[in-house]
C-alpha cells in the first residue's frame, strides 16, 4: 500500500503541503511505539488452532488455496490487458514461487494473523524485480507522529531490518483485516475462534486419552472383605493396581480376561451422559471455528450440518461469500500498490467470468444484460465489468 499522506507536495511557488489524517495525533499519542498483542499471541494461536487443530488447519488451506487459484485480470479504463510487465512480475514473482504459491501464502498469513505483509525488490526500471510475502508474527509497525506508519520492523531473532515508508512508493504492502480496537494491526478469524478452538483441541484429548484406556474392562472392582477386615491391605492394594496396569490396559490386552481372587467382584459400568457428550460438543465446536472462517460445514465434512440443499449450492455460497470478497480485497490492494511502482492507471482482480463455482450466475447475469435492449453496448459493458471499447472511449 501507497502511503500519499507521507509524501510532501510542492506547488509552483509555495511552501510544500502536508498530506495527514486530523484524527493520526490521537492514534499516535495513545499507541506510538507499542504492539498492541490479543490475550492470544499469534505463533502460540498458530500452532493451536492451525498446526495442531484439522478443522481450523482445513479452513485456512481451503480458502487460500481456493483464492490463490482464481485466475487474475489486469486492466485500465480503456484496456483488459492480455500481456503485461504487472502480469509477468505477479506470475514469477520470485525464484522459487510462482502466482499461485505467493497468494497463497498471503491469504494464509492473514487467515492466521489478521495482517499479511508483501515485500517489493526494488528495480532499476520502477517495477519490482521480485515479491516476498514475509511472516507477519516478525514484523513490527512503527508509527509516526501523526500515527501512520512510516517504517516496518522485519525480525528474526537478534537480527532486525527496517522498511522505510517515507519515499516515493512503498516498499512493504501491508493488507490487514478490519480490526476494531487496534489501528495498526488486524483481526484473525482465529481470534474470534479461540474458544472453540480450545473446546475442539481439549475434546480431541479427552477422547485420545479415552481410546488410550479403551481396552481395559469398563466398570468398578469392588471388594467384599472378611468380616471384620474394613478394607485391602497397602500391599494388596498395589499388587491389584500393578496388575490391572500391565495386564488389563491398552489396546494390546484388549479382550483379556480378569481373574479375581477371593473377596473381589467385578461391577460393569457403561457412559455417563457426561462422557456421551463430548463428542457432540467436539462437534458443536468443529462448527463454530468453520462459522468463524466463512467456511460452510458440510465443505469441512462435519456431520448433522444441513443448512444447504447440497454440496454445490455450499460450494456456491463459499466462494460468494468468502473466496471472492478476500480475494477482490487483497488484489485490488496489491495492484494499487504495484501500479504506484510505475504510475499507471491500473487495477487487479479476480476473473469472475472463469470461475466454475459462478458460472450458472454468471450465465445468468450475461442472459439478463444481453437482452436488456434498452440499454447501450457502453452501458452493457459497464454492467459486466469490462473495460469500454476504444471508440467509445474516445468518444466521450
Amino acid at each position: 500500500m501507497v502511503f500519499d499522506f507521507l509524501r510532501q507536495r510542492g506547488d509552483a511557488g509555495g511552501a510544500p503541503e502536508g498530506k495527514a489524517s486530523a484524527t493520526g495525533p490521537l492514534v499516535a499519542h495513545v499507541s506510538a511505539g507499542h504492539v498492541a498483542w490479543s490475550p492470544r499471541d499469534t505463533v502460540s494461536l498458530t500452532r493451536q488452532a492451525f498446526t495442531g487443530n484439522p478443522v481450523g488447519f482445513r479452513a485456512v488451506k481451503l480458502i487460500a488455496e481456493a483464492a490463490a487459484a482464481l485466475p487474475l485480470v489486469l486492466q485500465s479504463p480503456e484496456t483488459r490487458f492480455s500481456d503485461h510487465p504487472l502480469l509477468r512480475l505477479i506470475g514469477a514473482p520470485n525464484g522459487v514461487q510462482g502466482r499461485a504459491e505467493l497468494f497463497e501464502a498471503l491469504y494464509s498469513q492473514l487467515l492466521l494473523s489478521g495482517d499479511g505483509y508483501v515485500e517489493a525488490v526494488a528495480g532499476a526500471t520502477g517495477l519490482p524485480l521480485e515479491l516476498h510475502v514475509l511472516r507477519s508474527d516478525r514484523m513490527r509497525v512503527v508509527p509516526g507522529a501523526d500515527g501512520w506508519p512510516v517504517a516496518y520492523t522485519y525480525s528474526v531473532g537478534a537480527r532486525s531490518h527496517r522498511f522505510d515508508m517515507s519515499g516515493p512508493v512503498a516498499p512493504i504492502c501491508h493488507v490487514k483485516a478490519f480490526h476494531p480496537q487496534d489501528d495498526h494491526y488486524g483481526l484473525s478469524p482465529l481470534q474470534a475462534a479461540a474458544q472453540a478452538v480450545d473446546v475442539h483441541n481439549s475434546a480431541s484429548r479427552w477422547s485420545k486419552g479415552l481410546l488410550d484406556n479403551a481396552a481395559r474392562p469398563s466398570g468398578a472392582i469392588v471388594w467384599k472383605g472378611a468380616e471384620g477386615q474394613g478394607q485391602l491391605s497397602a500391599e494388596q492394594y498395589d499388587r491389584l493396581v500393578v496388575e490391572m496396569e500391565s495386564h488389563h490396559q491398552g489396546a494390546r490386552n484388549a479382550g483379556r480376561p480378569m481373574l479375581l481372587e477371593g473377596g473381589l467382584d467385578w461391577k460393569p459400568m457403561g457412559f455417563s451422559p457426561s462422557d456421551m457428550e463430548f463428542q457432540k460438543t467436539k462437534e458443536a465446536a468443529a462448527r463454530e471455528i468453520a462459522v468463524a472462517f466463512g467456511v460452510p460445514p458440510m465443505l469441512l465434512g462435519i456431520p448433522g450440518e444441513a443448512t444447504y440443499a447440497n454440496y454445490a449450492e455450499a460450494h456456491r455460497a463459499f466462494y460468494r461469500q468468502t473466496v471472492l470478497p478476500l480475494a477482490t480485497k487483497v488484489t485490488a490492494q496489491v495492484g494499487r500498490w504495484l501500479a504506484a511502482h510505475t504510475g499507471e492507471d491500473v487495477a487487479l482482480g479476480p476473473d469472475l467470468d472463469q470461475v466454475p463455482a459462478l458460472a450458472a450466475e454468471r450465465d445468468a447475469q450475461w442472459s439478463r444484460v444481453a437482452g436488456a435492449d434498452f440499454l447501450t453496448a457502453a452501458e452493457k459493458r459497464r454492467m459486466l465489468g469490462l473495460p469500454a471499447l476504444a471508440e467509445e472511449a474516445g468518444g466521450d
